[in-house]
């Protein structure tokens, strides 16, 4: 099949492992559903510790449960992308441990207050429902049946996230006060969640041709906004002066982009951000870490253990 006859036919779930897609198409596919593996994968390791850190048995459940999901999602949207024969799922994890792996901009910083629990739990997961929801009608088939599950268990994860928003929006002084810090560091990275603007992002004219995408990342982030700055008002949550939020009369809010920093942004996507890089390394640390476990798996039969082979 050629690019000019996948652009005419691309429409929802169109392509699938059976047909013969054009070399394009296959790595912007593979690129796209890799990178939203690996932020899966990612995300699940800077909550991890808040299983343990959680104040209450049912937080720690939900939590477990929670990263249980996001490596299962991780691992689902790995197996949609090998399928599309560029790379083997091994090949992609081996690439997120040793840094060459990318993935969201919020998974890179480091989480380290309860209060900043919610700020990935509600708010960056109510941005990827955003993106995901619109993942259902992509061109690729065996991505868009990953997003039906993906979707259904991101919901719950946004409600626990709500849960604890609300909690701690009720409670001390102290504790609202934290709070509103956490929500004023994080706020600028969650906006920043969908990408660069349509001007400046260098993939979504063709994904968008080819029926990958659906929604511009402006669009989806004016959807975000619209949803929740009510919703942080709500808790009490004051909105932060900078980056500045214009409503307009018809009720639709709008960012000053000029007021996000985009160099720091580009520094993060190209994993050169500082701090980001302990995610990095602490993800090629677990990998090591269970090296054995993929070796033992990999020996055949009667062959000598991996002890006996050192």
């Amino acid at each position: 099949m050629d690019l000019e006859t996948v652009k005419r036919r691309a429409s929802p779930r169109e392509f699938s492992p059976k047909d013969d897609m054009p070399e394009e198409y296959r790595k912007a596919a593979t690129r796209m559903i890799q990178f939203h593996a690996n932020s899966e994968i990612m995300g699940a390791y800077l909550e991890k510790p808040f299983i343990r850190q959680a104040p209450s048995l049912d937080r720690k459940l939900a939590f477990s449960a929670k990263v249980q999901d996001e490596i299962g999602h991780g691992q689902l949207l790995y197996r949609a992308a090998e399928n599309l024969g560029v790379k083997t799922r091994e090949e992609m994890l081996d690439e997120l441990a040793d840094g060459r792996g990318k993935f969201l901009n919020c998974f890179h910083y480091p989480m380290e207050s309860w209060e900043e629990v919610p700020m990935i739990g509600f708010f960056v997961d109510g941005a990827a429902m955003r993106r995901q929801a619109t993942l259902k009608n992509t061109s690729w088939e065996p991505y868009a049946h990953a997003m039906d599950k993906i979707c259904f268990e991101e919901g719950f994860h946004i409600k626990h996230g709500e849960s604890i928003l609300a909690e701690l929006a009720t409670g001390s002084k102290a504790q609202q006060e934290r709070l509103q810090e956490a929500f004023e560091m994080w706020w600028p990275r969650i906006l920043q969640f969908f990408g660069p603007t349509n001007e400046a992002s260098t993939h979504h004219d063709f994904a968008a041709d080819v029926g990958l995408k659906t929604m511009t990342n402006d669009e989806l982030r004016q959807q975000f906004l619209n949803a929740y700055l009510p919703k942080a008002e709500r808790y009490g949550l004051e909105i932060p002066d900078e980056p500045r939020i214009r409503r307009h009369d018809d009720g639709r809010y709008e960012v000053v982009e000029e007021d996000l920093d985009w160099d720091e942004f580009w520094t993060v996507a190209k994993n050169e951000y500082e701090p980001g890089l302990g995610q990095i390394d602490a993800r090629e640390a677990a990998q090591e870490a269970v090296d054995w476990v993929r070796e033992s798996m990999e020996t055949p039969a009667g062959g000598p253990t991996p002890a006996a082979a050192d």
